[in-house]
């Protein structure tokens, strides 16, 4: 008698285990939503800004300015020294946003958002093009290798999120609500345009 009773205890310890982690579970995932919602928000704006404005500068500044020797040079560089390479315009340039920030609170917000502006799309460019050229060695220091694995595994799971996929639909819907009203706009001012026949 004992002993079925001391086995059913033990059944209802462990479902009442079972209970808590599936309650956790779920309060877990309550909460992780809304952030990854803010995540994919933020990797949107980035991607949004990189991949529309960054990477096209970036390739036409690749074609027109070959500059072979500073190519050379960059890709001759071993490991370390890509590295701190690769770490110059985040150095140079970080401190931009202080300054947008300084300007900000002096009153004059186009100019910091225009000074901020300029600051991260320079860095940009810059990182992606010193990448391009130092990639293979910067993948030899397994610290780099190990940091830039967990960012591309981050970067994937924010892309198959629920979050990711609502809000890029949001953003699809957005931009082509603006297209509409573009095209109606140019299409109004072409209508009122006076023609030769109405003269």
């Amino acid at each position: 008698m004992e002993a079925k009773e001391g086995l059913g205890n033990h059944l209802g310890l462990s479902a009442l285990i079972w209970d808590v982690i599936a309650m956790g579970r779920v309060a877990m995932k309550r909460i992780l939503k809304p952030i990854s919602y803010v995540l994919a928000a933020i990797y949107l704006c980035v991607d949004f800004i990189f991949a529309g404005i960054a990477k096209p500068i970036s390739n036409w500044i690749a074609r027109h300015f070959e500059m072979r020797i500073l190519r050379g040079w960059i890709r001759s560089l071993p490991p370390y020294p890509s590295l701190a390479l690769f770490s110059v315009p985040v150095i140079l340039l970080e401190p931009v946003k202080f300054v947008a920030a300084y300007i900000a609170t002096t009153g004059n917000f186009i100019v910091a958002a225009i000074t901020f502006a300029i600051g991260e799309l320079l860095k940009l460019v810059l990182i992606e093009r010193l990448f391009d050229l130092t990639r293979g060695k910067l993948m030899k220091i397994s610290a780099f290798a190990w940091t830039y694995g967990h960012y591309v595994q981050a970067r994937e799971w924010i892309m198959q999120s629920e979050a990711w996929r609502a809000i890029r639909s949001l953003s699809r819907s957005v931009l082509e609500r603006i297209r509409k009203w573009r095209a109606a706009v140019n299409q109004a001012t072409r209508s009122s345009r006076p023609t030769l026949h109405s003269r």
